[in-house]
């Protein structure tokens, strides 16, 4: 049986392009006792994965030259050898980018798609759900009354981080990057300001305008200038769960910014990265909330879905331009 896949021909070196990747057709192996043939639905492409492309020791390896990328998939079970799956079944995994897998059945998750579109399982109930979710609620440990600011708010983590934050009785606060966005978690998704840091020229003074008694929890999904201007207007004891650092995933060298030491220790603040795959204890009870929140519609979730497998790449590259609101999914 074959198939087309998406492999990535080479590292990129600063901003990736379609140059990074190709596609192959590839002829899939027999399936063999408790494997399943999947075909893929949607998929997910999300920032890690800028790290992922680079040769460098992280929390996950790299991905390989020559092989296919891979990142989270709803797919279709097509045939099967497993007792645990049918044909017919909706399945999520990490998989690789073919339009067709055969995989261990002890890779797969069965999903739920009574109440909800299959594609929330790679968003709000999926690894962005989770991370906003546990970052949130475990590290930056919101209480009622406390000014929470959020950046990169309008993608696929903030939207959820900031209305998990009103649910803890909150002020909140996004930082997204243009006006459109601004007013759609204002107006949408519940927050109580909003600011374009690309239409201002001293973020750090619109946020303590915005902020006037200080900033309780940062949750930084971006790091860089913003981050910097953010934590310059942080409380006493504030809490900085460290998320993502968008803006330096393409640079070929790290920038040099403002020490953030002496204004952590002078306001005995705690800044802790964390990556949400070790704390896999947490998931059930994290998708049992972030399901009972959208039920009673406590939760509001969108997404901007790209048609057509082939765009994968373009899907990818399009985070960096900041083109997705809410969730990037590629239907195929």
């Amino acid at each position: 049986m074959i198939t087309q896949q998406i492999i990535l021909t080479s590292r990129p070196r600063g901003v990736p392009t379609l140059d990074n990747f190709a596609f192959e057709r590839v002829l899939l192996p027999d399936m063999h006792q408790d494997e399943v043939l999947l075909q893929g639905l949607y998929y997910s492409v999300d920032p890690y994965m800028r790290g992922r492309m680079n040769d460098r020791k992280s929390y996950v390896a790299p991905f390989v030259v020559g092989q296919p990328m891979e990142g989270g998939v709803v797919a279709k079970v097509l045939d099967s050898k497993s007792d645990n799956f049918k044909p017919g079944d909706l399945v999520t995994a990490g998989l690789p980018w073919r339009v067709l897998n055969i995989v261990p059945s002890i890779w797969l998750q069965k999903i739920d798609i009574t109440h909800v579109p299959a594609s929330y399982y790679l968003g709000i109930l999926g690894m962005p759900g989770l991370t906003a979710y546990i970052g949130l609620l475990d590290i930056g440990k919101p209480k009622a009354g406390e000014t929470v600011v959020v950046s990169a708010a309008a993608g696929a983590v903030g939207i959820i981080v900031g209305q998990i934050a009103k649910i803890q009785g909150c002020r909140v606060i996004g930082i997204a990057g243009s006006d459109e966005k601004s007013r759609l978690l204002k107006e949408e998704f519940g927050f109580d300001e909003a600011v374009n840091y690309k239409s201002t020229s001293n973020l750090k003074a619109v946020i303590s305008h915005l902020c006037p008694g200080g900033v309780d929890v940062y949750f930084d999904n971006v790091g860089g200038e913003i981050s910097d201007a953010v934590i310059r207007n942080i409380n006493f004891d504030a809490r900085i769960p460290l998320c993502g650092q968008i803006s330096i995933y393409n640079s070929s060298e790290y920038p040099r910014g403002p020490r953030l030491q002496p204004m952590l220790l002078s306001r005995s603040a705690l800044m802790q990265g964390f990556i949400v795959s070790n704390y896999q204890f947490r998931y059930p009870e994290a998708i049992q909330q972030l399901n009972q929140w959208l039920n009673d519609g406590l939760l509001k979730y969108t997404e901007t879905i790209v048609h057509g497998f082939d765009q994968l790449p373009n899907a990818l590259l399009g985070l960096f331009k900041g083109d997705n609101t809410g969730k990037m999914i590629v239907e195929a």
